[in-house]
């Protein structure tokens, strides 16, 4: 196709010399300016088409956007959306409805529904989210305690924590009840780059065990016992023991939480046979405020939650080895308890 040869000024001709000729710009925009180039120069449309790798209806759009605008029209044209733009009025609405209850019979708001029922792009939604730190798929579980003495039972737990008894020795104390001796019926795969260590999805169940567990809340030791069944005759054979790791004349002070095997009449006989035994109980449903429970994540992480096990006796065995080990370098747990008006509330 025959053509006549596109009219340049000379300023014109220099800026598409160096557009075709810059490597730091759009490769489309060199790829435009070598064809209005050779457009000067009187080349055909099929020959451009060749030169530049490009289509015969793109050589004349560019060529119609260049002769009605000249260089201004060199620019890449696209419908695109509506620009929206993130105001405080649009940013306090997405937070508003991110609180409500879906409509759509899901539980939570996800970026893009929220967004197709606001009628704006989910990635608005998504930024105002990430500023507000507002995470709605994610979930957590709380346990309110209902006990009318709370503040009570609890200042007297934090107080032993934070100023214990001249002379005596304060243990948490708890059980780790049920603990399962797992052992697998495939060989477990070890780790390696890029891949997790594997564990096959059959075991066997040889049986299961309690341990019980005094953290010393100065020093960070824990002294442990394991039994078969968590029973009150069961917790005062822990606590006979427990006595014995103390000097004779020194006070211990006993935090525990209210299982009914704490509290039965030959646990108090035993206390009252004993003086200088004192037991503390925790608020109910407010076992977190027992330091030995956070021991007790470390053992389910460091041993129980991935540890194989051939009998129960070699889970009393691995978990006495633990304890040992641990207590070559016990570290005792930093409490503290900085606002009290943090206290969940159900109403």
């Amino acid at each position: 196709m025959l053509t006549q040869p596109l009219m340049l000024t000379a300023p014109e001709r220099a800026e598409l010399t160096r557009r075709a000729r810059s490597r730091a710009g759009r490769a489309e925009d060199a790829r435009i300016a070598r064809l209005l180039l050779l457009l000067s120069d009187g080349r055909t449309y099929r020959e451009i088409a060749a030169l530049v790798d490009c289509s015969e209806p793109f050589i004349s759009k560019w060529k119609r956007r260049f002769t009605a605008d000249r260089l201004a029209g060199l620019y890449t044209r696209h419908a695109g959306r509506e620009a929206t733009a993130l105001t405080p009025k649009m940013e306090a609405r997405i937070l508003e409805w991110t609180r409500r209850a879906p409509t759509d019979g899901t539980t939570q708001w996800s970026t893009r529904r929220l967004a197709k029922r606001l009628k704006v792009h989910h990635m608005m939604v998504a930024r105002v989210w990430k500023k507000n730190g507002i995470q709605p798929h994610r979930m957590e579980r709380y346990m309110a305690s209902d006990d009318p003495d709370f503040e009570t039972k609890a200042a007297d737990v934090i107080g032993l924590y934070l100023h214990p008894p001249h002379h005596a020795a304060v243990f948490s104390v708890d059980e780790k009840t049920a603990i399962q001796a797992l052992d697998r019926k495939d060989p477990i795969l070890p780790f390696s780059p890029g891949r997790a260590e594997r564990h096959g999805f059959e075991y066997i169940r040889h049986g299961t065990l309690s341990l019980y567990a005094a953290l010393n809340t100065k020093t960070g030791l824990v002294v442990g016992q394991t039994a078969e069944r968590h029973t009150s005759q069961a917790f005062i054979a822990f606590l006979a023991s427990l006595l014995t790791t103390v000097p004779p004349r020194q006070e211990v002070h006993v935090i525990c939480d209210n299982l009914s095997a704490h509290k039965t009449t030959h646990v108090q006989a035993f206390v009252a046979a004993h003086p200088r035994l004192h037991l503390h109980f925790t608020p109910t449903y407010a076992s977190w405020l027992n330091q030995v429970e956070l021991w007790f994540s470390k053992i389910e992480r460091d041993l129980i939650h991935r540890g194989v096990f051939r009998s129960v006796p070699d889970l009393a065995r691995r978990i006495m080895k633990y304890i040992r080990h641990y207590n070559q370098d016990p570290r005792p747990i930093k409490w503290k308890y900085a606002d009290p008006t943090h206290r969940i509330r159900t109403a």
